[in-house]
């Protein structure tokens, strides 16, 4: 069986469990202790030298970084969380791509001044509206034609996001997101799946 090392209010814990409950992959939880500092142990810094959460044991794999164990849990588990055709996939990579440099950045100085109290200076807020308004805007011009960052799949990309923008939500930059409707009837769809109501312990 899966060992999923990590912590509950973990964004990237957050998409793992999301890619296996998705899959319907039978898996073990471990807490990781953050508060208490227990990630920076000798004991999880064999399984994730970074000293971060998660990290996966897959009968004796070890792996971390999540977007990978994300990929690697859904291939071995029948691959539905990836468009099947090259375009697809590509599509899927690119808004990947752009979550992890045009948005989760931005986004997670809202998050980190206002959720978890790591206060961020007035021109750090300021510099990172400026990227996420951005961000959002060329995000609202895909979703108007698409239901998902894949296309009409929900997909890995999708997951990438879904822990990020959930944050943001609970900060004052939710009102940079209600700006675009787009983006709004996205998250409606992603927020409602069951998956991720248990990933994030809202069921």
């Amino acid at each position: 069986m899966i060992t999923v090392y990590g912590h509950p209010l973990s964004t990237c814990t957050r998409k793992v469990l999301t890619t296996l409950l998705e899959n319907g992959t039978s898996y073990e939880f471990v807490l990781v202790d953050l508060m208490t500092g227990e990630h920076k142990q000798p004991a999880h810094l064999a399984r994730q030298p970074f000293g971060q959460v998660p990290a996966v044991d897959d009968d004796g794999l070890m792996l971390f970084e999540s977007r990978a164990i994300c990929r690697y849990l859904n291939e071995t588990s029948g691959g539905k969380l990836v468009p099947a055709d090259a375009r697809g996939r590509a599509q899927m990579e690119q808004w990947i791509s752009v979550e992890t440099s045009n948005f989760t950045p931005h986004a997670m100085k809202f998050v980190y001044h206002h959720v978890f109290q790591r206060a961020q200076e007035p021109a750090v807020l300021q510099a990172a509206e400026a990227k996420l308004t951005e961000a959002l805007g060329i995000m609202d011009a895909h979703l108007a034609k698409h239901a998902y960052f894949a296309g009409a799949q929900f997909s890995l990309a999708d997951i990438s996001f879904m822990p990020y923008v959930d944050y943001v939500m609970m900060t004052p930059a939710k009102a940079l997101l209600e700006k675009w409707p787009n983006v709004m009837a996205w998250w409606g769809r992603c927020s409602e799946r069951a998956t991720w109501k248990k990933a994030s312990q809202k069921s």
